[in-house]
């Protein structure tokens, strides 16, 4: 049972997932999250920054490590398998009879009034992203990041993998603030 729902969730993803993984990101958090609670919010946030440090398709980095983590090795490959299965089968179904019609008005008004849903799926999870560091961090300093984060990423065109890896460093390497408290003595 537990496979069979593994495949249903992740065979959701692939198929409603428009527009590539960044798309697919609030699928998976609606299906892994709040659906089925294979995860908390917490341990999603984390394994989202660390995926996108990784190469490859987020959603199927995201599968094959939910998969994995909730049944083993069969979970795994079944998420993944699930995941990509649609898009497979609908490149070559779509890709051959669209490229014919590429231009007719409403294939592209179809892929046009898309765009807005998937953005504003994003700006819901970018929201709860957001307002989840709020409560960690406060507003001062959420905010701080935010801005400068968005700074290095729009205007200096800095690779977000780039930042999560400086920020995981960060948080493994910064000083520690008891070691300060305590006069210094580290042993």
């Amino acid at each position: 049972m537990l496979q069979w729902r593994i495949f249903l969730a992740f065979f959701r993803i692939g198929m409603l997932g428009y527009g590539g993984g960044p798309g697919s990101i609030p699928l998976i958090h609606k299906e892994v999250v709040e659906k089925y609670k294979w995860m908390s919010d917490e341990d999603f946030s984390d394994l989202l920054a660390l995926s996108n440090t990784l190469p490859g398709p987020i959603a199927t980095k995201l599968a094959g490590y939910i998969g994995h983590r909730i049944a083993g090795f069969w979970g795994m490959l079944n998420a993944v398998i699930a995941t990509t299965l649609p898009t497979i089968v609908l490149m070559i179904v779509l890709l051959a009879s669209l490229s014919s019609i590429k231009d007719v008005a409403w294939v592209e008004g179809m892929t046009a009034a898309v765009v807005p849903v998937v953005g504003m799926m994003l700006a819901v999870l970018t929201w709860q992203f957001f307002d989840k560091a709020r409560k960690g961090m406060g507003w001062l300093q959420t905010a701080i990041m935010s801005v400068l984060i968005f700074v290095l990423l729009y205007f200096l065109n800095i690779h977000p993998g780039i930042l999560i890896g400086v920020l995981i460093l960060f948080a493994l390497f910064k000083p520690n603030k008891a070691f300060f408290k305590e006069g210094g003595s580290s042993s």
